[in-house]
């Protein structure tokens, strides 16, 4: 394949981003690009082809590395502590866990310059998550590039609440009486016919992501307020605390009830999916739509039976129902706490311009929307245009058009976009290990919540 100039690249893909550096033509240049592995095949074929265009558009061959959900965050970790870190990284818990500390710590690349001349593209709710603080500096810059959003959803399983005897019109809106019903009334009732089914996937350990997004949605169910607007931590003041305290009895209780399968406090970031899947249980919530998407994605799936893709076609259109949370106890609506993934170049990097020039790439709107897409609705735009395509706002999808009124109405950020520490208090998740003390331990949720206090006043303080 003939090798491109940079120079050429830059009218061709870049310039309009606001890059001008130009480098010399090498021989054969290589970028390094570490991905968080999709949950089915449609995900990948989308970055697949995404790197084929930009390979076929520039001559540099990417080296690219699929990683499991937490092996992409502990490799890059130690990648990044060793100074051998890729030269780009998109894993899908940055944002939670280490895009915030890093940028404080220096270790990752100023790219505002990519960012800046196209910042008014993306809606201000996500940009505003990689616009972060370098304490080196002391300044404020883009040191992120938001990919793609998510936020919490409810799935239950139609047909299985209709073989426990129940219609959709039979479930409570309200929250206390929501959770009652599940793990009451339809899991006594599978129960009763011999099926040893569980009526939630409540995820509850520590080495899960799920976990912390589940438990902050349930204490924004509760009022909990942990960090003010300056980064101050709140958490202690005594109405919060007490309102933490009600969140995790709430939380805890469909564990302690025996409402989720006892190895839901091992369970790792896809465990709720298998377990949906399977049908081990009736109800899971989760923080994409990655759960009837897979169905959607076996679909069409030709490596499938043409049986196993009818059932995933019905499984999608039918069985399966994507809602939104009941209303609050107080009987508020609960708030959509959201998150956006952001992809990074590394101060480390070998190949910085070449970096920000696939980043760049990445960005167009071209790129970026089939990339997005090709989730099948797991993960939602970062870009207007991209939020306002028919994929989400024609109404004749049922999960997206759940996923589209909740990103519509309003987000709220996590805390750590307030205060960058709290991306160690979920690597550290501090959430989860409460919930543990009470379900294992066997301390009360008062103990619970003043051992979660003091650690991240110790962490965040």
């Amino acid at each position: 394949m003939p090798k491109i100039g940079l120079r050429h690249l830059m009218a061709g893909c870049a310039l309009t981003l606001g890059l001008a550096a130009t480098l010399p033509a090498q021989a054969q240049d290589t970028l390094t690009v570490w991905v968080t592995k999709g949950f089915y095949k449609g995900e990948d074929d989308a970055l697949l082809a995404l790197i084929d265009r930009y390979q076929k558009a520039t001559g540099v061959k990417v080296e690219l590395s699929l990683y499991s959900t937490e092996d992409c965050i502990v490799k890059s970790v130690a990648a990044v502590e060793a100074g051998t870190p890729p030269d780009v990284g998109y894993c899908t818990t940055y944002d939670f866990r280490t895009t915030g500390q890093w940028a404080y710590e220096g270790r990752l690349e100023d790219v505002s310059d990519v960012i800046a001349p196209i910042k008014d593209s993306f809606q201000p709710d996500a940009l505003a998550t990689t616009f972060l603080m370098n304490g080196k500096t002391g300044q404020k810059a883009y040191y992120a590039f938001p990919i793609e959003r998510q936020t919490m959803h409810i799935f239950y399983w139609k047909d299985m609440l209709q073989d426990a005897g129940f219609s959709e019109g039979d479930i409570p809106g309200t929250w206390n009486e929501y959770w009652d019903f599940w793990c009451g009334k339809v899991q006594d009732a599978l129960r009763a016919k011999g099926k040893r089914i569980y009526a939630i996937g409540q995820p509850m350990s520590v080495a899960a992501s799920d976990t912390f997004f589940s438990f902050l949605t349930w204490a924004n169910a509760y009022n909990v307020k942990i960090v003010d607007e300056t980064g101050k931590i709140v958490l202690d003041q005594p109405e919060n605390r007490a309102a933490m305290i009600e969140a995790v009895k709430s939380y805890s209780s469909i564990f302690t009830r025996g409402c989720t399968p006892p190895s839901s406090v091992n369970w790792l970031d896809t465990d709720n999916n298998v377990n949906f899947h399977n049908k081990t249980t009736v109800l899971t919530h989760n923080a994409t739509i990655s759960i009837p998407s897979k169905h959607l994605d076996d679909s069409t799936n030709q490596t499938l039976t043409e049986e196993q893709r009818a059932q995933a076609k019905k499984n999608y259109e039918e069985n399966i129902r994507t809602t939104l949370f009941p209303k609050k106890p107080d009987g508020g609506t609960l708030p959509n706490l959201a998150a956006t993934k952001t992809a990074v170049i590394f101060a480390d990097s070998k190949n910085k311009a070449r970096a920000k020039e696939f980043m760049a790439f990445m960005m167009k709107d071209e790129n970026l929307t089939p990339f997005v897409e090709g989730s099948v609705g797991r993960w939602y735009p970062v870009t207007k245009s991209g939020a306002a395509r028919p994929f989400w706002t024609d109404g004749t999808d049922p999960h997206r058009a759940v996923v589209s009124k909740q990103f519509t109405e309003g987000t709220l950020p996590f805390p750590f976009v307030y205060n960058y520490h709290f991306t160690t208090v979920n690597a550290e998740n501090v959430w989860a290990k409460a919930l543990n003390r009470v379900v294992q331990d066997g301390v009360s949720p008062d103990q619970a919540v003043d051992e979660m206090i003091a650690r991240i006043k110790e962490i965040a303080g």
